[in-house]
């Protein structure tokens, strides 16, 4: 077994095991915090209010992280650029949410270019997030093109009046991207400050992402992950936006 993996704490079978405190996680590699457990909804919930997510690839074992700089969005801080605005006001797409779950998660799962054919969200990943969409707690965002394709989206988790973001996706380029400021303008419209993004990429970068220190995000998660949401269906209350309402 790896040095690290000796270091760590691991979880019993008992799902709603609490998880040790996010400052015990290790600096190399950075964040790694636990190993173990499963992929129970109750678990996963655990953890995310926790402020601590699963990373791992096929064949290795279960592994929790809670890294000491977290990437987070602000609500009001998601910039597309003046190009892909331009494209995207006559394009025709629309954004909808939570009507194609199970393909925006397949769609994120699939290898991509320098991935060297390997994914984290693999067989039992995706169960479980299927899982815990079918209870209200995952949800997706969808972009659809003028024929009504899918063509591209993200996923996360939902509570209080957080959204912690897992994954993003493009068929069609600059779909993710409009899936996420479409999010973010409907979070804004709910009072909700913040999108969890984990760990920042040139991507998420170009997109406004943020890098926080581990206790100001931890601390800012336990002042929303509380607050009641809004009544009613997730789907519903998101609608539908048409790409020309979010360039404009």
């Amino acid at each position: 077994m790896p040095q690290p993996l000796r270091l760590l704490h691991r979880l019993d079978a008992t799902p709603d095991a609490p998880f040790p405190p996010p400052e015990r996680a290790l600096a190399d590699p950075d964040g790694l915090l636990a190993v173990g457990g499963d992929l129970s909804p109750s678990r996963f919930l655990n953890a995310y209010r926790s402020g601590i997510f699963p990373w791992f690839s096929e064949g290795e074992p279960i592994l929790w992280w809670c890294p000491s700089q977290r990437a987070v969005f602000r609500s009001d801080g998601v910039h597309l650029s003046s190009r892909l605005r331009r494209r995207l006001r006559n394009s025709g797409w629309a954004v909808r949410a939570d009507s194609a779950f199970a393909q925006v998660v397949a769609g994120c799962a699939a290898p991509r270019a320098g991935q060297g054919g390997g994914t984290w969200i693999t067989d039992d990943m995706q169960a479980a997030y299927l899982a815990l969409h079918r209870l209200g707690h995952a949800h997706s965002i969808e972009v659809f093109d003028a024929e009504d394709h899918l063509a591209g989206g993200l996923f996360g988790l939902s509570f209080g009046h957080m959204f912690c973001g897992d994954s993003m996706y493009s068929v069609e380029s600059g779909a993710s991207s409009l899936a996420l400021a479409a999010l973010a303008r409907r979070l804004r419209d709910w009072g909700w400050p913040l999108i969890d993004a984990q760990v920042p990429n040139a991507h998420t970068r170009r997109l406004g992402v943020e890098s926080w220190p581990r206790g100001r995000y931890l601390a800012a998660l336990a002042g929303l992950r509380d607050l009641p949401p809004p009544p009613g269906h997730w789907r519903l209350r998101f609608g539908e936006w048409p790409a020309s309402a979010l360039v404009d």
